[in-house]
Protein backbone atom coordinates (compact mmCIF):
# COMPACT_ATOMS: atom_id res chain seq x y z
CA UNK A 1 0.00 0.00 0.00
CA UNK A 2 1.15 3.51 -0.81
CA UNK A 3 0.02 6.78 0.77
CA UNK A 4 0.34 10.22 -0.77
CA UNK A 5 0.22 13.14 1.65
CA UNK A 6 -0.60 15.92 -0.77
CA UNK A 7 0.07 19.65 -0.47
CA UNK A 8 1.48 19.99 3.02
CA UNK A 9 3.82 22.61 4.44
CA UNK A 10 6.64 20.19 5.23
CA UNK A 11 9.20 20.97 7.93
CA UNK A 12 11.73 18.39 6.82
CA UNK A 13 14.47 18.76 9.48
CA UNK A 14 16.86 17.55 6.77
CA UNK A 15 20.46 18.76 6.67
CA UNK A 16 19.50 22.09 5.13
CA UNK A 17 16.38 22.37 7.32
CA UNK A 18 14.14 22.87 4.30
CA UNK A 19 10.56 24.03 4.79
CA UNK A 20 8.55 23.64 1.59
CA UNK A 21 5.11 23.08 0.18
CA UNK A 22 5.40 19.45 -0.82
CA UNK A 23 3.90 16.03 -1.36
CA UNK A 24 5.16 13.06 0.64
CA UNK A 25 4.87 9.64 -0.95
CA UNK A 26 4.98 6.75 1.51
CA UNK A 27 5.61 3.21 0.33
CA UNK A 28 5.37 0.52 2.95
CA UNK A 29 7.02 1.78 6.14
CA UNK A 30 9.31 4.37 4.48
CA UNK A 31 9.19 7.70 2.74
CA UNK A 32 9.69 7.16 -1.00
CA UNK A 33 9.83 10.84 -1.98
CA UNK A 34 9.38 14.40 -0.75
CA UNK A 35 8.68 16.52 -3.82
CA UNK A 36 7.55 20.13 -4.30
CA UNK A 37 3.79 20.31 -4.75
CA UNK A 38 2.55 21.25 -8.19
CA UNK A 39 -1.05 22.34 -8.67
CA UNK A 40 -2.80 20.16 -11.23
CA UNK A 41 -0.01 17.58 -11.40
CA UNK A 42 -1.08 14.05 -12.26
CA UNK A 43 -1.53 11.61 -9.37
CA UNK A 44 -0.70 7.93 -9.13
CA UNK A 45 -3.81 6.12 -10.29
CA UNK A 46 -3.71 2.79 -8.52
CA UNK A 47 -3.17 1.48 -5.03
CA UNK A 48 -2.56 4.93 -3.54
CA UNK A 49 -4.37 6.40 -0.54
CA UNK A 50 -4.38 10.15 -1.27
CA UNK A 51 -4.68 12.36 1.81
CA UNK A 52 -5.30 16.01 0.91
CA UNK A 53 -3.59 18.28 3.44
CA UNK A 54 -4.51 21.65 1.92
CA UNK A 55 -1.51 23.40 3.43
CA UNK A 56 -1.50 21.74 6.84
CA UNK A 57 1.92 21.50 8.49
CA UNK A 58 3.85 18.22 8.48
CA UNK A 59 6.62 17.59 11.01
CA UNK A 60 8.78 14.57 11.82
CA UNK A 61 7.21 12.57 14.62
CA UNK A 62 8.38 13.79 18.01
CA UNK A 63 10.80 11.55 19.94
CA UNK A 64 10.45 11.51 23.72
CA UNK A 65 13.95 10.98 25.09
CA UNK A 66 12.88 9.95 28.60
CA UNK A 67 9.54 8.71 29.96
CA UNK A 68 7.83 6.61 32.61
CA UNK A 69 4.60 5.45 30.98
CA UNK A 70 3.92 3.32 34.05
CA UNK A 71 3.20 6.58 35.91
CA UNK A 72 0.46 7.86 33.59
CA UNK A 73 -2.17 6.64 36.08
CA UNK A 74 -0.59 8.65 38.90
CA UNK A 75 -1.05 12.20 37.64
CA UNK A 76 -2.68 14.33 40.28
CA UNK A 77 -1.58 11.91 43.01
CA UNK A 78 2.01 13.10 43.39
CA UNK A 79 1.80 16.89 43.25
CA UNK A 80 3.72 19.58 45.15
CA UNK A 81 6.56 17.37 46.39
CA UNK A 82 10.33 17.50 45.94
CA UNK A 83 12.02 14.62 44.10
CA UNK A 84 13.01 12.29 46.93
CA UNK A 85 9.71 12.80 48.82
CA UNK A 86 7.86 12.38 45.51
CA UNK A 87 9.57 9.03 45.04
CA UNK A 88 9.41 7.71 48.60
CA UNK A 89 5.96 8.89 49.62
CA UNK A 90 3.96 8.42 46.44
CA UNK A 91 5.61 7.24 43.23
CA UNK A 92 7.41 4.13 44.49
CA UNK A 93 4.43 2.91 46.59
CA UNK A 94 2.13 3.41 43.61
CA UNK A 95 4.51 1.67 41.19
CA UNK A 96 4.82 -1.24 43.62
CA UNK A 97 1.01 -1.54 43.67
CA UNK A 98 0.75 -2.09 39.91
CA UNK A 99 -0.36 -5.43 38.61
CA UNK A 100 -0.07 -6.50 34.98
CA UNK A 101 -3.52 -5.16 34.11
CA UNK A 102 -3.02 -1.73 35.68
CA UNK A 103 0.42 -1.34 34.13
CA UNK A 104 -1.09 -2.07 30.73
CA UNK A 105 -3.86 0.46 31.38
CA UNK A 106 -1.26 3.08 32.28
CA UNK A 107 0.81 2.37 29.17
CA UNK A 108 -2.28 2.52 26.96
CA UNK A 109 -3.37 5.85 28.47
CA UNK A 110 0.11 7.28 27.91
CA UNK A 111 0.16 5.98 24.34
CA UNK A 112 -3.14 7.69 23.63
CA UNK A 113 -1.85 11.08 24.70
CA UNK A 114 1.48 10.62 22.95
CA UNK A 115 -0.14 9.70 19.64
CA UNK A 116 -2.59 12.57 19.94
CA UNK A 117 0.26 15.06 20.41
CA UNK A 118 2.37 13.92 17.47
CA UNK A 119 4.84 11.69 19.33
CA UNK A 120 5.90 8.63 17.36
CA UNK A 121 8.87 7.32 19.42
CA UNK A 122 9.84 7.18 23.07
CA UNK A 123 12.59 6.02 25.41
CA UNK A 124 10.88 4.55 28.46
CA UNK A 125 12.35 3.69 31.86
CA UNK A 126 9.75 1.02 32.55
CA UNK A 127 9.13 -0.35 36.03
CA UNK A 128 10.40 -3.17 38.21
CA UNK A 129 7.37 -5.41 37.71
CA UNK A 130 5.17 -6.35 34.75
CA UNK A 131 7.40 -4.90 32.03
CA UNK A 132 5.92 -7.33 29.50
CA UNK A 133 2.64 -5.41 29.77
CA UNK A 134 4.28 -2.22 28.48
CA UNK A 135 5.86 -4.02 25.54
CA UNK A 136 2.56 -5.71 24.70
CA UNK A 137 0.67 -2.42 24.65
CA UNK A 138 3.27 -0.67 22.52
CA UNK A 139 3.32 -3.58 20.08
CA UNK A 140 -0.46 -3.31 19.84
CA UNK A 141 -0.80 0.48 19.45
CA UNK A 142 2.09 0.85 17.01
CA UNK A 143 4.48 3.30 18.69
CA UNK A 144 8.24 3.03 18.24
CA UNK A 145 10.58 3.00 21.21
CA UNK A 146 13.29 1.79 23.52
CA UNK A 147 11.87 0.09 26.59
CA UNK A 148 13.50 -1.58 29.56
CA UNK A 149 12.74 -3.02 32.95
CA UNK A 150 13.65 -0.54 35.70
CA UNK A 151 16.48 -2.12 37.71
CA UNK A 152 16.84 -1.53 41.49
CA UNK A 153 18.45 -3.65 44.21
CA UNK A 154 19.14 -1.06 46.95
CA UNK A 155 17.14 1.36 49.07
CA UNK A 156 15.64 0.78 52.50
CA UNK A 157 12.95 3.43 51.99
CA UNK A 158 11.36 1.91 48.90
CA UNK A 159 8.71 -0.82 48.96
CA UNK A 160 10.18 -4.30 49.05
CA UNK A 161 8.44 -5.24 45.79
CA UNK A 162 10.44 -2.56 43.98
CA UNK A 163 13.77 -3.91 45.21
CA UNK A 164 15.14 -7.15 43.76
CA UNK A 165 18.23 -9.22 44.24
CA UNK A 166 20.73 -8.25 41.56
CA UNK A 167 20.91 -11.78 40.14
CA UNK A 168 17.13 -12.05 39.74
CA UNK A 169 16.92 -8.57 38.22
CA UNK A 170 19.57 -9.49 35.66
CA UNK A 171 17.91 -12.81 34.81
CA UNK A 172 14.60 -11.08 34.14
CA UNK A 173 16.31 -8.38 32.09
CA UNK A 174 18.01 -11.05 29.98
CA UNK A 175 14.65 -12.78 29.42
CA UNK A 176 13.01 -9.53 28.34
CA UNK A 177 15.84 -8.79 25.91
CA UNK A 178 15.42 -12.21 24.28
CA UNK A 179 11.63 -11.80 24.11
CA UNK A 180 11.26 -8.20 22.96
CA UNK A 181 14.40 -6.67 21.43
CA UNK A 182 13.70 -5.91 17.75
CA UNK A 183 10.06 -7.03 18.00
CA UNK A 184 7.43 -5.41 15.79
CA UNK A 185 9.69 -5.33 12.73
CA UNK A 186 12.32 -3.52 14.80
CA UNK A 187 9.95 -0.90 16.25
CA UNK A 188 10.43 -2.20 19.80
CA UNK A 189 13.96 -2.34 21.12
CA UNK A 190 15.49 -2.87 24.52
CA UNK A 191 17.43 -0.37 26.58
CA UNK A 192 19.07 -1.56 29.82
CA UNK A 193 17.65 0.70 32.54
CA UNK A 194 19.16 0.84 36.04
CA UNK A 195 17.09 3.54 37.76
CA UNK A 196 19.80 5.70 39.33
CA UNK A 197 22.94 5.37 41.42
CA UNK A 198 21.28 5.49 44.89
CA UNK A 199 19.02 2.54 44.04
CA UNK A 200 21.64 0.28 42.44
CA UNK A 201 24.59 -1.60 43.89
CA UNK A 202 27.87 -1.50 42.01
CA UNK A 203 27.38 -5.16 41.21
CA UNK A 204 24.11 -4.34 39.47
CA UNK A 205 25.50 -1.23 37.74
CA UNK A 206 28.54 -3.11 36.41
CA UNK A 207 26.49 -6.10 35.29
CA UNK A 208 23.89 -3.89 33.60
CA UNK A 209 26.63 -2.02 31.79
CA UNK A 210 28.24 -5.23 30.57
CA UNK A 211 24.90 -6.70 29.49
CA UNK A 212 24.10 -3.61 27.44
CA UNK A 213 27.47 -3.47 25.73
CA UNK A 214 27.62 -7.20 25.02
CA UNK A 215 24.21 -7.04 23.33
CA UNK A 216 24.69 -3.72 21.53
CA UNK A 217 21.96 -2.01 23.57
CA UNK A 218 21.55 1.51 24.93
CA UNK A 219 22.09 2.28 28.63
CA UNK A 220 19.39 4.50 30.14
CA UNK A 221 19.48 5.98 33.65
CA UNK A 222 18.88 9.12 35.69
CA UNK A 223 21.62 11.53 36.77
CA UNK A 224 22.03 14.75 38.70
CA UNK A 225 18.37 15.70 38.84
CA UNK A 226 18.17 17.12 42.34
CA UNK A 227 20.52 18.60 44.96
CA UNK A 228 19.43 16.00 47.51
CA UNK A 229 20.28 13.25 45.03
CA UNK A 230 23.69 14.82 44.40
CA UNK A 231 24.42 14.86 48.13
CA UNK A 232 23.30 11.24 48.51
CA UNK A 233 25.53 10.06 45.63
CA UNK A 234 28.50 11.91 47.11
CA UNK A 235 27.84 10.22 50.44
CA UNK A 236 27.62 6.78 48.81
CA UNK A 237 30.37 7.11 46.19
CA UNK A 238 32.59 9.91 47.49
CA UNK A 239 32.42 11.81 44.22
CA UNK A 240 29.95 13.76 42.12
CA UNK A 241 27.32 11.85 40.22
CA UNK A 242 28.45 12.25 36.59
CA UNK A 243 32.12 11.81 37.51
CA UNK A 244 31.21 8.53 39.17
CA UNK A 245 29.11 7.43 36.19
CA UNK A 246 31.94 8.25 33.83
CA UNK A 247 34.43 6.29 35.95
CA UNK A 248 32.24 3.16 35.86
CA UNK A 249 31.53 3.37 32.12
CA UNK A 250 28.14 5.14 32.08
CA UNK A 251 29.06 7.78 29.53
CA UNK A 252 29.35 7.52 25.76
CA UNK A 253 27.30 7.64 22.59
CA UNK A 254 25.28 4.62 23.73
CA UNK A 255 24.24 6.21 27.06
CA UNK A 256 21.11 8.28 27.80
CA UNK A 257 21.21 10.26 31.05
CA UNK A 258 17.93 11.83 32.11
CA UNK A 259 17.98 15.35 33.59
CA UNK A 260 21.64 16.37 34.19
CA UNK A 261 20.73 19.63 35.94
CA UNK A 262 23.37 19.96 38.63
CA UNK A 263 26.69 19.64 36.80
CA UNK A 264 30.04 21.25 37.47
CA UNK A 265 32.38 22.26 34.66
CA UNK A 266 34.25 18.96 34.66
CA UNK A 267 31.03 16.97 34.39
CA UNK A 268 29.83 19.08 31.46
CA UNK A 269 33.16 18.46 29.75
CA UNK A 270 32.87 14.71 30.32
CA UNK A 271 29.40 14.55 28.81
CA UNK A 272 30.46 16.57 25.79
CA UNK A 273 33.73 14.73 25.12
CA UNK A 274 32.07 11.33 25.36
CA UNK A 275 29.04 12.29 23.22
CA UNK A 276 26.65 11.20 25.97
CA UNK A 277 22.96 11.94 25.34
CA UNK A 278 21.13 14.13 27.85
CA UNK A 279 17.34 13.83 28.11
CA UNK A 280 16.01 17.23 29.13
CA UNK A 281 12.65 17.09 30.94
CA UNK A 282 11.60 20.72 31.43
CA UNK A 283 8.09 20.38 32.89
CA UNK A 284 9.10 17.63 35.29
CA UNK A 285 12.17 19.52 36.47
CA UNK A 286 10.24 22.73 37.12
CA UNK A 287 7.30 21.02 38.84
CA UNK A 288 9.63 19.19 41.23
CA UNK A 289 11.62 22.42 41.66
CA UNK A 290 14.72 20.48 40.70
CA UNK A 291 16.15 23.20 38.47
CA UNK A 292 16.81 23.79 34.78
CA UNK A 293 19.34 21.74 32.84
CA UNK A 294 21.88 23.88 30.90
CA UNK A 295 21.11 22.11 27.63
CA UNK A 296 22.05 24.89 25.22
CA UNK A 297 25.48 24.99 26.83
CA UNK A 298 25.80 21.20 26.77
CA UNK A 299 24.77 21.03 23.11
CA UNK A 300 27.25 23.75 22.17
CA UNK A 301 29.99 21.75 23.89
CA UNK A 302 29.11 18.57 21.99
CA UNK A 303 26.72 16.55 24.14
CA UNK A 304 23.61 15.10 22.55
CA UNK A 305 20.31 16.58 23.77
CA UNK A 306 16.76 15.27 23.49
CA UNK A 307 13.52 16.33 25.16
CA UNK A 308 11.42 14.07 27.39
CA UNK A 309 8.11 14.22 29.23
CA UNK A 310 9.30 12.08 32.18
CA UNK A 311 6.55 10.73 34.46
CA UNK A 312 3.44 11.70 36.41
CA UNK A 313 3.61 15.45 35.91
CA UNK A 314 0.09 16.09 34.65
CA UNK A 315 0.46 16.05 30.88
CA UNK A 316 2.07 14.04 28.12
CA UNK A 317 1.69 16.60 25.33
CA UNK A 318 4.96 16.43 23.43
CA UNK A 319 4.35 19.71 21.61
CA UNK A 320 3.86 21.63 24.85
CA UNK A 321 7.15 20.21 26.12
CA UNK A 322 9.09 21.58 23.14
CA UNK A 323 7.77 25.06 23.92
CA UNK A 324 8.58 24.66 27.61
CA UNK A 325 12.14 23.63 26.80
CA UNK A 326 12.73 26.77 24.74
CA UNK A 327 11.17 29.12 27.27
CA UNK A 328 13.12 27.73 30.22
CA UNK A 329 16.48 28.20 28.50
CA UNK A 330 15.56 31.84 27.91
CA UNK A 331 14.73 32.21 31.60
CA UNK A 332 17.90 30.38 32.68
CA UNK A 333 20.23 32.50 30.55
CA UNK A 334 18.25 35.77 30.56
CA UNK A 335 18.63 35.69 26.80
CA UNK A 336 15.46 35.70 24.62
CA UNK A 337 17.47 34.18 21.77
CA UNK A 338 18.51 31.12 23.78
CA UNK A 339 17.24 27.80 22.39
CA UNK A 340 15.47 29.27 19.35
CA UNK A 341 12.57 27.43 17.79
CA UNK A 342 14.58 25.50 15.20
CA UNK A 343 17.04 24.18 17.79
CA UNK A 344 14.19 23.21 20.13
CA UNK A 345 12.57 21.22 17.33
CA UNK A 346 15.95 19.65 16.54
CA UNK A 347 16.22 18.45 20.14
CA UNK A 348 12.66 17.04 19.98
CA UNK A 349 13.23 15.13 16.72
CA UNK A 350 16.83 14.62 15.63
CA UNK A 351 18.20 14.74 19.18
CA UNK A 352 15.83 12.04 20.36
CA UNK A 353 16.51 9.96 17.26
CA UNK A 354 20.25 10.10 17.96
CA UNK A 355 19.67 9.12 21.60
CA UNK A 356 17.75 6.08 20.37
CA UNK A 357 20.62 5.19 18.03
CA UNK A 358 18.26 5.50 15.07
CA UNK A 359 19.24 8.81 13.47
CA UNK A 360 19.60 7.10 10.11
CA UNK A 361 15.95 6.05 10.18
CA UNK A 362 13.92 8.68 12.04
CA UNK A 363 14.00 12.33 13.11
CA UNK A 364 13.57 13.97 9.70
CA UNK A 365 11.33 13.71 6.63
CA UNK A 366 13.55 12.46 3.82
CA UNK A 367 13.37 9.78 1.14
CA UNK A 368 14.52 6.46 2.56
CA UNK A 369 13.68 7.23 6.18
CA UNK A 370 10.88 5.66 8.16
CA UNK A 371 7.47 7.26 7.63
CA UNK A 372 7.09 8.57 11.17
CA UNK A 373 5.32 11.94 11.09
CA UNK A 374 2.56 14.18 12.40
CA UNK A 375 0.23 16.51 10.51
CA UNK A 376 -0.89 19.71 12.24
CA UNK A 377 -3.78 22.02 11.38
CA UNK A 378 -2.43 25.40 12.45
CA UNK A 379 -5.64 27.27 11.55
CA UNK A 380 -6.93 27.28 15.10
CA UNK A 381 -7.60 30.19 17.48
CA UNK A 382 -4.46 29.65 19.57
CA UNK A 383 -2.20 29.36 16.48
CA UNK A 384 -3.59 32.20 14.36
CA UNK A 385 -3.00 34.65 12.73
CA UNK A 386 -0.52 33.20 10.28
CA UNK A 387 0.68 36.26 8.39
CA UNK A 388 4.44 36.76 8.38
CA UNK A 389 4.98 33.85 10.74
CA UNK A 390 7.95 31.49 10.54
CA UNK A 391 6.55 27.95 10.24
CA UNK A 392 8.92 26.43 12.79
CA UNK A 393 8.35 29.20 15.33
CA UNK A 394 4.63 28.79 14.88
CA UNK A 395 4.83 25.08 15.68
CA UNK A 396 7.19 25.43 18.63
CA UNK A 397 5.54 28.40 20.33
CA UNK A 398 1.88 27.86 19.43
CA UNK A 399 1.10 24.22 18.68
CA UNK A 400 -0.45 21.78 21.16
CA UNK A 401 -2.10 18.40 20.77
CA UNK A 402 -5.24 20.25 19.67
CA UNK A 403 -3.52 20.99 16.36
CA UNK A 404 -2.71 17.35 15.54
CA UNK A 405 -4.89 15.81 12.82
CA UNK A 406 -2.87 12.72 11.79
CA UNK A 407 -0.05 10.70 13.37
CA UNK A 408 1.78 8.01 11.39
CA UNK A 409 4.41 5.45 12.43
CA UNK A 410 6.08 3.03 10.02
CA UNK A 411 3.80 4.27 7.25
CA UNK A 412 0.68 3.34 9.23
CA UNK A 413 -1.83 5.85 10.56
CA UNK A 414 -2.26 5.50 14.33
CA UNK A 415 -4.41 8.64 14.44
CA UNK A 416 -6.30 9.89 11.39
CA UNK A 417 -8.74 12.77 11.12
CA UNK A 418 -8.44 13.09 14.91
CA UNK A 419 -9.60 9.52 15.48
CA UNK A 420 -7.55 6.72 17.04
CA UNK A 421 -7.12 3.72 14.78
CA UNK A 422 -5.19 1.40 17.11
CA UNK A 423 -6.85 2.32 20.42
CA UNK A 424 -10.39 2.19 21.77
CA UNK A 425 -10.66 5.70 23.21
CA UNK A 426 -13.63 5.19 25.53
CA UNK A 427 -12.41 1.80 26.65
CA UNK A 428 -8.91 3.12 27.36
CA UNK A 429 -10.22 5.98 29.50
CA UNK A 430 -12.61 3.76 31.45
CA UNK A 431 -9.89 1.18 32.07
CA UNK A 432 -7.52 3.90 33.29
CA UNK A 433 -10.06 5.16 35.83
CA UNK A 434 -10.72 1.67 37.16
CA UNK A 435 -7.03 0.75 37.23
CA UNK A 436 -6.07 3.93 39.07
CA UNK A 437 -8.63 3.26 41.79
CA UNK A 438 -7.38 -0.31 42.16
CA UNK A 439 -3.73 0.78 42.38
CA UNK A 440 -4.56 3.39 45.01
CA UNK A 441 -6.38 0.84 47.13
CA UNK A 442 -3.47 -1.61 46.90
CA UNK A 443 -1.08 1.20 47.83
CA UNK A 444 -3.14 2.05 50.91
CA UNK A 445 -4.51 5.31 49.47
CA UNK A 446 -8.25 5.93 49.42
CA UNK A 447 -9.39 7.15 46.01
CA UNK A 448 -11.69 10.16 46.12
CA UNK A 449 -14.91 9.78 44.13
CA UNK A 450 -14.35 10.39 40.44
CA UNK A 451 -15.68 13.67 39.11
CA UNK A 452 -17.16 11.79 36.20
CA UNK A 453 -18.68 8.39 35.74
CA UNK A 454 -18.41 6.53 32.49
Amino acid sequence: MRTLLSDGLVITMDRTRRVLRADILVEGDRIAAVTPHEEGASRPEEDVDVVELHGMTVIPGLVQAHMHVTQALFRGLCDDLALMEWLRERTWPLEAAHDRQSNAASARLAAMELIRSGTTSLIDMGTTLHEDAIFEVMAEVGLRGLFGKCMMDMGDEMPSLMREEAAECLRETERLIRRWHMAGNGRLRYAVAPRFVPSCSEKLLFSARDMARQNGLRLHTHASENLGEIALVEKLCHERNVRYLDRIGYTGEDVILAHCIWLDGEEKRLLAETGTHVAHCPSSNTKLASGIAPVTELAAMGAGVGIGLDGAHNHMDGLMEVRQASLLQKALTHDPKALPAMQALEFATLGGAAAMGQAEDIGSLEAGKKADLAVLDMDMPHSLPSFGRDAVQRVVYQATRENVVHTMVDGRFLYRDRKFLTLDEKGTLAAAEAACAAVMMRAGLSPAPSFFSR
